[in-house]
């Protein structure tokens, strides 16, 4: 029997993972590739608009699924995606980048051809988007099978990006060698331990937990990005410590634990006494590796101080000066729940529902928006937060029972969450998906174990986004009607770069925005049997959301709010996080 083809043996193993899906452009360089996609079964293409879409795209699947995969052609694909994929990495995402490259025929001979500089540099974007990656390999016909486990193996170990060629003449060869049978990624190991730093290390932070009078825990995206979220809050139900979430790790967490005392981001934590717990804390728990940006914890730190904290990183653990390596997080977990004693502690922080304000005529605003989305949302739902003013005001909301979220806090690209709102519904709506065991992690594939989901249970995927960034990414709305995505999606409407005007001073023309009829873009898409509405009045609203409730598709919602929302930060503020000013003035 003859062997797959280069690009076949690629995609099939990468699919054995739990990836159904692969984002991109066709390319006549990536033609193999893009063969291949449509060929091997349980694998579907999905076309974006254009190639960074699709790595936004393949970013939210990923986040659901646990990885993913991106395709796209020498040169203007690959660099055009380059930026979807430096978020991932940012983000700690396994998505695995196929790039399709001209022949080597062509290479040897010095040909110059097209998407090319013309000179004869074929591995000058090679250097630029590997460093997007954790890892990058050439594959040909005789070292494709050993090299695909190896970037397979090191994208998984440190959960980040991969960078995969395939050239027009290889792509359609032949593998030479045994070809592998791949496992679905729960099953992947991807870290052992040694018994006796494991050992040590728990012993050390079940100490300090124990000797701690005013403990407090926080734990971060990177739990789910090595499937062990539900193990963490497993952990915090066992030891029945206070836990804290920043701004980057929302939708980790279950927030209606008893154990969830609200969100930590300096002045601006919800509600206000989060950041007095964290202050006086005598031990901060760090599961996963809090993430100390000026936008996630107020200006690099604030009150919360790490550097004697306990942290439990993703093969080590530090334990104030004390640094045990070799100790997976999964296992650290497994051995603490096992052995922790729960605490006896009195009550902090309670977050609650945001109040729900205004009625009737009342213009539409983000004060009274936020409280009614709060109170729409369900078990299984999933909250996808674009970058800027929708990011704050979705951080003071607590998620009800069940709710996940994923934002990019980190990286910040305005236009991410659309396609990655896409990716995300994909993800969540067919297939095998990787589902929490324990109750504690309510988001798809932020725990291990893999389990039949059918479409109905999935949840719904909400999209909350700003007319600025909308714009950057709304071609994707095309491709959702295409495949039969149904998210609901909310573009705020103020006609202008909100998060840009709240940095810098008022009145600016560069932050002023094109005027779009938002609510019509569905129909000129192609979109089918959405709900589409324009509101401009809470009672509007009131009703738009009855709409969405009582409908069984796609729903698109255009809510004008004022302008005059954007309000400048503090001078300090900009001053420090802006304008790189330190506390000390340098």
């Amino acid at each position: 029997m003859t062997n797959p083809t280069v690009a076949e043996y690629t995609l099939r193993r990468l699919a054995a993972l739990g990836i159904d899906k692969v984002f991109g452009v066709p390319g006549d360089y990536a033609f193999p590739v893009n063969d291949a996609a449509e060929v091997i079964d349980g694998l579907e293409w999905v076309a974006s608009a254009n190639e960074l879409n699709a790595a936004y795209a393949a970013d939210g699947y990923a986040r659901i699924r646990g990885a993913a995969i991106l395709s796209t052609t020498y040169g203007v694909g690959e660099l055009s995606a380059l930026n979807g994929v430096m978020g991932s990495r940012a983000h700690r995402l396994p998505v695995f980048h196929i790039v399709g490259m001209p022949s080597e025929r062509i290479q040897h001979l010095r040909l110059i051809t097209h998407h090319n500089l013309g000179d004869t540099r074929y591995d000058r974007f090679q250097e630029i988007s590997a460093s997007a990656c954790c890892v990058s390999a050439v594959l040909t016909p005789d070292n494709c099978i050993e090299e695909l486990e190896r970037v397979i193996r090191e994208a998984l170990r440190q959960s980040m990006p991969a960078y995969l060629v395939i050239s027009q003449v290889n792509g359609v060869m032949p593998v030479i060698g045994t070809p592998v049978s791949g496992v679905p990624l729960a099953e992947v190991t991807r870290r052992r331990s040694d018994p006796t730093e494991l050992a040590a290390a728990v012993r050390a932070i079940l100490a300090k937990v124990a000797a701690a009078q005013r403990p407090v825990a926080t734990v971060t995206t990177m739990t789910a990005r090595y499937g062990v979220a539900g193990k963490a809050a497993d952990f915090i139900r066992a030891a029945n410590l206070p836990v804290m979430l920043t701004p980057n790790d929302k939708g980790v967490l279950d927030e209606s634990l008893p154990q969830f005392i609200g969100m930590y981001s300096a002045a601006s934590s919800r509600p206000p006494e989060v950041r007095d717990v964290v202050a006086q804390a005598d031990l901060i728990l760090d599961i996963g590796g809090v993430m100390l940006t000026e936008l996630n914890t107020g200006l690099w730190g604030d009150v919360l101080d790490t550097s004697g904290a306990v942290c439990i990183h993703d093969d080590w653990v530090r334990s104030g000066t004390d640094v045990y390596l070799n100790v997976a997080i999964g296992d650290v977990l497994d051995a603490l729940i096992a052995d922790v004693a729960p605490r006896e502690r009195e009550s902090g922080p309670l977050p609650t529902e945001l109040e729900l304000t205004g009625a009737g005529d009342e213009p539409t605003s983000s004060a009274n928006f936020y409280p009614r989305l709060q109170r729409r949302l369900r078990s299984g739902d999933t909250v996808v937060i674009e970058t800027g003013t929708c990011m704050a005001y979705l951080n003071t909301m607590r998620l009800p029972a069940g709710v996940g979220a994923e934002g990019q806090g980190l990286w910040g690209s305005i236009g991410w969450a659309t396609p990655a709102a896409m990716g995300i519904a994909m993800a969540k709506s067919t297939g095998s998906v990787a589902m929490a065991k324990s109750t504690g992690s309510v988001a798809m594939a932020k725990s291990t174990g893999s389990v039949a989901m059918a479409k109905a249970s999935a949840g719904r995927t909400w999209l909350v986004t700003g007319d600025g960034s909308h714009q950057l990414t709304l071609n994707e709305l095309a491709v959702m009607g295409r495949y039969g995505v149904a998210p609901v999606i909310f573009v705020l409407n103020n006609g202008l770069y909100g998060i840009e005007d709240v940095i810098s001073a008022r009145g600016h023309a560069y932050d002023d925005l094109a005027p779009v009829n938002y609510h019509l873009l569905p129909e000129a898409f192609g979109c089918t049997g959405w709900l589409t509405r324009k509101v401009g009045t809470v009672a509007e609203l009131d009703a738009a959301l009855d709409a969405i409730d009582a409908h069984d598709g796609a729903a698109y919602i255009e809510v004008m709010i004022p302008d005059e929302e954007s309000q400048p930060l503090p001078d300090d503020v900009i001053d420090r996080g802006y304008k790189l000013r330190t506390p000390g003035g340098h």
